[in-house]
């Protein structure tokens, strides 16, 4: 059973081990793969792990072994899912290993809005507070969340975990989801339309897919409806915004900042009109690969393979 990675290195970058894998069959592990090697490296292959390298219907129809695809991530959009299902081919993805990561870095990026903690620590260290005539200064304005709504568009798993933290600081929350659980509604949360969401919301958060429906849901348009001043927190997919117009509103001030851990293409375009807007702050993909959140994925991938050997399949998406 010949079992080929073809882009292992963002998962594991030396700081994990690949065991589970070698002991389920014939091991391969290519840190990256371009796509002009990517029917080479999979034209034998029983077995295709991917992360984000893409999986056509080319390359599915020339592997004449394969009978299973994994994909390291969640999404798995780089996968012709179509094309498998029509050869008969699981492909599997890992749903839940990331919540408490992402939904924790949702707040790194927010909490850097609201405090400017390194900007200000750098300033220290550049001797501003030993020569400042006060005993304090700052830069920027500092914001209190407690008593600000946060709107989460999108409320699965990282949704709801993340409005248990912004409850715990104090804030009232706002969820848009086609799906609505009355169970949680609550004194400090409720459903409402986007709409409602948009124009009611001191903090917008994206935790929806990337569906047609989705994209480019972050619109002028729709930045029109939200409070002037909001604050924007993407740590779902690039598509989901319009970038021209989240720059537009942050140069012209209707937005306060954003805080991005995906855009459009990755890794990010120089050209990127985001790049050079104002209080937009940038991280590149960062909120779902702490150590234990990656160690959380290897392991359910591994057993997502080992069921399937077994003739169990779990985590299917076709």
């Amino acid at each position: 059973m010949k079992i080929v990675v073809l882009d292992g290195y963002t998962l594991n970058p030396g700081d994990l081990d690949w065991d589970g894998f070698k002991a389920l069959g014939d091991f391969i592990c290519y840190d990256r793969t371009e796509s002009k090697d990517i029917l080479d490296r999979s034209k034998d292959a029983d077995i295709i792990i991917t992360n984000k390298t893409p999986i056509t219907a080319e390359t599915i129809s020339s592997c004449k072994n394969l009978k299973y695809i994994g994909v390291l991530a969640t999404g798995y959009n780089v996968v012709d899912v179509d094309a498998a299902t029509g050869a008969n081919i699981p492909v599997c993805n890992i749903p839940t290993y990331g919540t408490a990561a992402v939904s924790q870095f949702v707040f790194a990026l927010l909490l850097n809005i609201c405090h400017h903690v390194q900007s200000h620590s750098e300033a220290v260290q550049e001797g501003r507070w030993a020569s400042c005539p006060d005993f304090c200064f700052w830069d920027s304005p500092l914001t209190e969340l407690s008593g600000k709504t946060m709107g989460l568009i999108g409320f699965g798993r990282i949704g709801q975990d993340t409005a248990k933290i912004a409850q715990a600081f104090g804030m009232k929350v706002i969820a848009y989801d086609s799906y609505q659980n009355p169970d949680l509604v609550s004194d400090t949360l409720k459903y409402g339309t986007l709409d409602e969401l948009l124009s009611q919301s001191d903090v917008i958060s994206l935790h929806c897919p990337l569906f047609d429906s989705t994209k480019g849901i972050i619109n002028a348009a729709n930045i029109a409806k939200m409070k002037d001043g909001a604050i924007l927190i993407n740590t779902s997919r690039g598509p989901l915004v319009v970038e021209d117009d989240l720059a537009a509103a942050l140069n012209s001030g209707k937005l306060r900042a954003a805080g991005l851990d995906v855009v459009s293409t990755e890794p990010i375009k120089e050209d990127n009109v985001l790049l050079k807007a104002k209080n937009c702050y940038i991280t590149p993909h960062i909120a779902w690969a702490p150590i234990e959140a990656r160690k959380r994925l290897m392991d359910i991938a591994v057993d997502n393979l080992a069921k399937f050997l077994q003739g169990t399949v779990q985590n299917k998406v076709n």
